[in-house]
């Protein structure tokens, strides 16, 4: 995520993940009469359920993917699990609704306005009376004045990760009594809504010393619904309780327990028991899946599979011959052979045993599911090389089929396939409108019409490639490898004379891999690396490994100028990258029909990143941006024109495809300066058009949402866009019954 705010810039669900809690409030942002307002495609799944129906008390223990570095989420190594801290135990001005539109937050803030706008912009903020700090100080101007000293980038002793917005401010004044504030502006700011939210008691902020270092273990002061207990390194744990000085709704929960559980380990973890709530993967996912069949199944099995063979586990593909093998070796003459065997069966039958008992655990819970406020795009670097042409980058475009690519994903979860239509805001928030047609649609012939303008003909003559260009695709190979295990080549390759790491995808290659990534937060990962490059180091991204595919098409070889037409995609190597290998292939079979082809190299994760999209190394790349609920403010350095730097070096910011233009620079200036909502809006719909046009990235889907939740946890789940409402989370009432489930439709 962006480690500039919570939740609202940055709009990952906690990134992610953490969205829930619906807000009887009226929305800030409203569209004309004519003007038709776009829905979310997948309504959040959290068991809904009314305050008098949640039993008071309880522990839910809620895995995260590890426990926070810091716990100030303006630094550039705030995670995940530093937002969903700040999020219960930190005041927030506005949270985000179902439509990822940010609402007052009355526990915090009875209003919010510009009561002025000449000669300068200003806000008053009205807080609510009974909104205090946990030590009994009453949340007020100062905490705005420090905070606002400590973001606006004129103090360089202060490590912040960003000061979008606030460096905009003048001054910072107490209004007419201590609940107001007066924020004045030195430049308009449209997105004036995404500041202080978080806010951090004047304690934290007041100081560079105070700011870098207090609260990245601790949070003395807070003012939330929870308080922070305790963050347990040792047992990988940081433990929120409910706060005794919270005015608003009591929390429901005593504590809320986030435990680091790795992803590969959270169907085991809650079947023993030991959390309730987990984002999970499709091997989780088919599991509980499995165990609600079985169980729903009279006398049915969990283990069941076609012949009275375990469906999953350790001997599942154990064949009639084997059987009797392993009992012929296990009573025949030879002692050791037949203790080996013995030894062999005992431990099988005990690895059954354990999973029938975690299949019959895992009937205790269900998979909610919704679609994350995040999108997986393909990248296009048009630095250098074929794709610096716009012809070409169009023709990429035109040839991907991005319905098909949605439904590859989307489709097996019955999550809505519906491709994303903006760079800019997702289905549902106010920014939102489908300008892809400013690129087109998929197309075969005019693809290729682009391509032969731009110079690219059928049956070219093609110079043989120079080996020494293939030593840096080697190197990266042995990379790539070493990370993923070193898993080896897939058979039918045998046969090629070097084995350098680069692929070239050809017809053969359909792309069928089977499997759909849980989340893994691959939404964060453009604004995360931006942060941590920042630093200087990269940590591992979720996207596919490098997939070895047959050389040979049908399709002509393209060539211009004694050169093939052959594009590097770059893909990390890490685990769990199902959905995004299958992307991956169909894309490559894609731009393969119409004489594109695509070399796939596999990297390491840790140099994915900082050594290849940072870099520019790379033609194709796929990776995701979370979507904002402040376009104007978080989208402009994703998209923004590079420039040259003063050492001569460009710089790039977060645009990492390169591309951009004078134009869409000037239309993002001009919205984040204007005050007038529908102009506002209108100009980032303008400026994604554009963007669209330049052909630099290519949205593809809407990333899914899996949360594994036991059945009696309520107000929980897949929270979609909406802030969680921490206060309302907690277990069912026994006798009482949940609410229907969203139909996601």
């Amino acid at each position: 995520m962006s480690k500039d705010g919570v939740g609202l810039r940055a709009v990952t669900r906690s990134v992610a993940f953490l969205t829930a809690g619906a807000l009887a409030v009226t929305a800030l942002s409203g569209c004309s009469s004519e003007e038709k307002r776009s829905k979310p495609l997948a309504a959040q799944d959290i068991a809904p359920a009314a305050r008098d129906q949640v039993a008071d008390g309880g522990t839910l223990h809620w895995a995260v993917d590890a426990v926070p570095e810091t716990l100030n989420t303006y630094q550039s190594d705030a995670d995940a699990t530093s937002t969903t801290v700040a999020q219960a135990v930190l005041p927030s001005m506005y949270r985000l609704d179902a439509n990822g539109r940010p609402q007052v937050h009355p526990d915090y803030l009875e209003s919010a306005k510009v009561v002025e706008t000449e000669p300068k912009q200003v806000v008053l903020y009205k807080l609510n009376q009974q909104a205090v700090w946990s030590d009994g100080r009453e949340i007020g101007a100062a905490d705005f004045a420090a905070q606002w000293r400590a973001l606006s980038g004129k103090d360089s002793a202060y490590w912040t990760a960003r000061n979008a917005g606030y460096d905009r401010i003048e001054k910072i004044q107490r209004g007419a009594n201590d609940l107001e504030v007066r924020v004045t502006f030195a430049r308009p700011y449209a997105d004036w809504r995404s500041l202080f939210s978080p806010l951090y008691p004047k304690d934290v902020m007041g100081t560079p010393d105070a700011f870098n270092d207090s609260a990245r273990k601790k949070l003395k002061v807070t003012a939330g619904p929870f308080t922070l207990k305790k963050v347990d390194r040792k047992g990988d744990e940081v433990i929120l309780t409910r706060s005794a000085r919270w005015w608003g709704h009591p929390a429901k929960l005593d504590e809320i327990v986030l435990r680091a559980v790795p992803r590969e380990k959270r169907a085991a973890a809650l079947a023993a028991g030991e959390i309730e709530l987990a984002e999970i993967d499709p091997e989780a996912l088919g599991r509980i899946g499995l165990a609600a069949r079985a169980g729903a199944k009279p006398g049915g099995s969990p283990l069941a599979g076609p012949g009275g063979l375990p469906a999953h586990g350790s001997g599942s593909n154990l064949s009639a011959a084997d059987a009797l093998r392993s009992w012929a070796v296990a009573h025949g003459d030879d002692e050791e052979a037949a203790d080996e065997e013995l030894s062999a069966r005992q431990k099988e039958r005990r690895a059954l045993a354990a999973y029938k008992r975690e299949q019959a655990a895992l009937k205790g819970f269900e998979v909610r599911r919704s679609l994350e406020p995040a999108y997986t795009q393909l990248a296009l670097n048009g630095a250098s090389g074929p794709l610096a042409d716009e012809r070409v980058r169009r023709a990429v475009a035109r040839a991907i089929d991005r319905k098909v690519l949605a439904g590859v994903v989307l489709s097996p979860l019955g999550l809505p396939a519906v491709p994303v239509g903006s760079h800019l805001a997702l289905s549902g928030q106010d920014a939102y409108a489908d300008n892809s047609g400013a690129l087109g649609g998929q197309d075969t012939e005019e693809a290729q019409a682009l391509l032969a303008d731009a110079g690219w003909v059928a049956g070219g003559r093609v110079e043989k490639e120079k080996k020494e260009t293939k030593k840096e695709t080697k190197k990266e190979k042995k990379k790539g490898e070493k990370a993923a295990g070193a898993e080896g080549r897939k058979s039918g390759r045998d046969s090629e004379k070097e084995d350098d790491g680069t692929y070239v995808v050809g017809e053969d290659d359909k792309g069928d891999h089977k499997g759909v990534d849980g989340p893994q937060h691959l939404a964060q990962d453009g604004k995360r690396y931006a942060n941590k490059l920042r630093q200087g180091g990269a940590p591992g991204a979720y996207a596919p490994k490098g997939t070895a595919a047959p050389a040979a098409g049908a399709t002509k070889v393209l060539a211009k100028k004694g050169k093939a037409l052959a594009l590097r995609f770059v893909l990390p190597s890490g685990p769990g990258s199902g959905t995004l290998r299958t992307v991956a292939g169909r894309i490559s079979s894609m731009l393969e029909k119409v004489g594109i082809r695509t070399e796939i190299s596999k990297v390491s994760d840790e140099s994915y990143f900082k050594d290849h999209i940072a870099s520019g190394q790379y033609d194709l790349a796929l990776y995701s941006w979370p979507a904002s609920a402040f376009p104007a403010t978080d989208a402009r350095p994703i998209f923004a024109k590079p420039v040259p730097a003063a050492d001569g070096s460009l710089n790039v910011e977060q645009n990492y495809t390169r591309v951009g233009t004078d134009q869409v620079d000037r239309l993002f200036d001009q919205a984040v300066a204007t005050l007038d909502e529908g102009k506002s809006r209108s100009l980032i719909r303008k400026a994604d058009s554009r963007i669209w046009a330049a052909a630099g990235s290519i949205p593809l889907y809407q990333r899914p949402q899996l949360t594994a939740v036991k059945k009696d946890v309520v107000n929980a789940g897949a929270f979609g866009f909406q802030t969680p409402v921490y206060e309302d989370m907690g277990f069912l009432e026994k006798g009482v019954k949940a609410s229907a489930r969203p139909s996601g439709d």
